[in-house]
């Protein structure tokens, strides 16, 4: 009944769409390492261009307003179709940009830098303000650790690859430690959640909500935050393939990205509260993250790629990526069309 009912097209539709999820359930196995170049050569590619394919995680504000309000739905040309996939961080969303079963999607400063390493075809497109506060070292409320030089020999939850990643090392570089001297226990969200609660590690670095969360409910102490220490930007990245292929869907991203930031930071509160519904989490807690969070975006200029190189270069001295990032090569903006 299959193929005469369905008709071949519609078949060959069919298999794409299996094959896709096949390859993006392969790089969650295999992100357990964060092992990108696994899988460097495993780009299917987007074969039309009338899907317009988002990466987005629960965390990222703006695209999960524009998703459940089906902004773009309503921008794009006729006939463009929006296709959303959720990701449980920004390393497991950029290996599903790698192999190419989506477009775009939003991270934080760091994973790019590994995904870069494993000669993924992004771009960074656009920037958000710095939020150094938005992410933070934290402790169980009853924990004897009182400063980030008492993490010496102690386990430490975060998700490789992540922004929180080079905010620890940063941390504890300016107390004087080394990489070496902690335990880096490389965890999701929601795994080292239940690790940090259950007393399998000793400190937790991690972002919003999920920071603010942990506080409000007086599980966790704060030990420090990125304040003096990173920019901690969020990016939003995009494949060549979208960029030269499908440059009018692009633009229009682009352009109603920039502008829900604006409405952003003008209804603060109310975005708030809907994101709290989105995450089915607290609307007070969402309000204090909501108020911390910097709205704004900014094209990719010279100090945004310097910071950037900047943290490439800290990860290739610890032996983190396998090789030297040139972060310019992988920078979209008006003048290179």
């Amino acid at each position: 009944m299959g193929a005469n009912f369905l008709g071949k097209t519609a078949l060959r539709r069919m298999m794409l769409v299996v094959s896709k999820a096949c390859f993006a359930a392969a790089a969650c196995a295999l992100l357990a390492g964060c092992d990108y170049s696994a899988t460097a050569e495993l780009h299917t590619g987007n074969v039309e261009n009338n899907e317009l394919r988002i990466g987005y995680q629960k965390s990222n504000v703006l695209l999960n307003l524009m998703r459940v309000r089906r902004v773009l739905e309503q921008k794009l040309e006729p006939g463009v179709h929006v296709v959303w996939q959720e990701f449980p961080a920004g390393p497991q969303l950029l290996e599903g940009l790698n192999i190419g079963s989506i477009d775009f999607g939003c991270t934080g400063e760091v994973p790019p830098v590994f995904a870069q390493a494993a000669d993924a075809p992004l771009l960074y497109v656009l920037s958000e303000r710095a939020g150094p506060a938005t992410e933070a070292i934290v402790v169980r409320s009853d924990s004897p650790i009182k400063t980030v030089a008492d993490l010496k020999g102690k386990r430490v939850a975060l998700n490789k690859a992540s922004n929180v990643h080079y905010l620890l090392v940063r941390a504890i570089e300016k107390v004087g430690l080394t990489w070496s001297d902690i335990e880096p226990v490389y965890l999701t969200p929601a795994d080292a959640r239940a690790a940090f609660e259950s007393s399998r590690v000793d400190a937790w670095a991690i972002w919003d909500p999920y920071y603010a969360q942990i506080v409000d409910a007086g599980q966790a102490r704060l030990l420090a935050d990125g304040t003096g220490l990173v920019e901690n930007r969020g990016y939003y990245l995009a494949t060549r393939q979208l960029v030269s292929g499908q440059p009018q869907s692009f633009r229009v991203l682009l352009a109603e990205l920039r502008a829900m930031s604006k409405w952003g930071d003008t209804h603060r509160d109310e975005l708030s509260d809907f994101f709290a519904k989105v995450l089915e989490m607290d609307p007070r807690v969402m309000r204090v993250v909501g108020h911390r969070r910097k709205f704004g975006m900014e094209s990719i200029g010279p100090e945004i790629v310097a910071y950037q190189q900047q943290i490439a270069d800290t990860f290739l001295r610890l032996g983190l990526i396998p090789r030297a990032v040139d972060v310019d090569q992988a920078v979209w903006n008006e003048d290179r069309k």
